[in-house]
């Protein structure tokens, strides 16, 4: 197995990073672009293999639209390819097929889409035999699973006969996920209503549009880390806003009190350290993907702190939580279960000379580990795991003055 070795390093000169392009502004865009009639001119989408396998089959339209791993994709797809009355096999990895997509097929069906399951029932592969008649105009969809299936249905709304009412019942996750979709939409020329619990989509068109992709939250994440768990530096990262469609961009008020400092400047924001002030809980619905980066720090930075949040954590690219409570092991941290849903950072004491961590096929694993590079050496098993969201990750380490070198198993 491929293995890539972290040297030791816990200073860091200025260094600006050039960070990715936003993947869920990417995904979504992408789709309103398929949906709009006429042209859109669209700048500085992701390198991430998510977006570049939406941008293939888009581009290709196979008869199969084999996705990989690319959940994003998956969901996005299979509503795209219902409204727009098309014949599809839906189908991805090994791991794809093992994530849930019932909900979004259920609402989908209920507006009239034809899908049946070629395999397990709730789960891909999908055959989609699209949507001849639009046979009701609202739905009801569960809030605190998938934010994606909500963003779907949301997209395709517009191009909906009758256009489409979306209640969401219970605790609605990811939040700002579902405004990310709402905002880019308008962005586009469509018109909603979002109260309490219910979002209203009219039919109408999307207009042809000027679009920039913003720099990407998720990714930034692991830069502000490696400032908080480090002795000294200061980092650049490009093309950030401060007023984010982003949901993760929640990571300045919580290493804020991680000891990171953020001043964002005209093309980006610039990281600085400042005293820990201590993280005592964080709930993480609206922002789930921040979780993995944020436990590690605490864990290596001596924070003893509480998450809430993390519900959806167990049907992501691998079940996270139990991959981070293995992992964190080995530097004698922990990430306990204290009450039902309620996760307690034990930090680490004690640190080995060495660290290897398994990735579990999943990109966020490799980069959240990262900053372990402060306290020891670390070995990342499968590095490639990154392209899924972030290809040039391990290429801005060494920007960082990272020493990297491959190292056999």
């Amino acid at each position: 197995m491929e293995l890539l070795k972290l040297n030791q390093k816990s200073a860091f000169t200025p260094t600006t990073i050039p960070l990715p392009s936003s993947k869920s502004e990417s995904n979504r865009v992408l789709i309103i672009d398929a949906l709009t009639e006429g042209q859109n001119t669209i700048e500085n989408l992701a390198e991430a293999r998510d977006t570049q396998t939406m941008i293939r089959l888009l581009q290709t339209n196979p008869p199969v639209y084999d996705v990989l791993d690319a959940g994003t994709t998956m969901r996005f797809l299979t509503a795209y390819a219902a409204v727009t009355n098309q014949n599809k096999v839906m189908t991805g990895t090994a791991r794809m097929c093992q994530r849930p997509i019932g909900i979004l097929v259920d609402a989908l069906r209920e507006i009239g889409a034809e899908i049946h399951y070629m395999n397990v029932e709730g789960y891909p592969p999908l055959a989609v035999h699209g949507l001849s008649e639009q046979t009701k105009s609202a739905v009801k969809i569960r809030g605190d699973v998938s934010s994606q299936y909500i963003s779907a249905m949301l997209m395709i709304a517009p191009i909906l006969p009758k256009g489409l009412e979306i209640e969401l019942e219970g605790k609605v996750g990811s939040r700002t996920y579902i405004e990310m979709t709402l905002e880019l939409m308008a962005k586009f020329g469509i018109n909603y209503t979002w109260e309490k619990n219910t979002i209203k989509v009219e039919n109408q068109a999307y207009q042809p549009t000027q679009f920039m992709v913003e720099s990407d939250w998720s990714g930034a994440s692991y830069w502000f880390s490696l400032l908080a768990c480090s002795d000294s530096g200061q980092l650049f990262l490009k093309g950030l806003k401060e007023n984010s469609l982003q949901g993760d961009s929640k990571v300045v008020e919580i290493m804020s009190k991680l000891g990171v400092k953020s001043s964002f400047q005209k093309d980006g924001v610039l990281l600085e350290k400042i005293p820990v002030e201590g993280l005592e809980e964080f709930d993480f619905t609206d922002c789930p993907d921040l979780a993995q980066t944020v436990a590690v720090t605490c864990a290596i930075i001596g924070q003893n702190a509480k998450f809430t949040g993390l519900e959806s954590l167990r049907i992501k690219e691998t079940d996270r939580i139990y991959a981070l409570q293995q992992e964190l092991a080995k530097f004698n941290a922990e990430l306990k279960e204290i009450e039902p849903e309620v996760f307690q950072v034990i930090p680490s004491v004690t640190m080995p000379h060495e660290v290897k961590i398994h990735t579990y096929d999943d990109h966020r694993m490799a980069m959240a580990f990262m900053p372990l590079l402060t306290k020891t050496q670390v070995l990342i098993e499968d590095p490639d795991v990154v392209n899924k969201s972030y290809p040039s990750f391990w290429k801005h380490c060494q920007l960082a003055g990272i020493d990297l070198s491959n190292h056999e198993s």
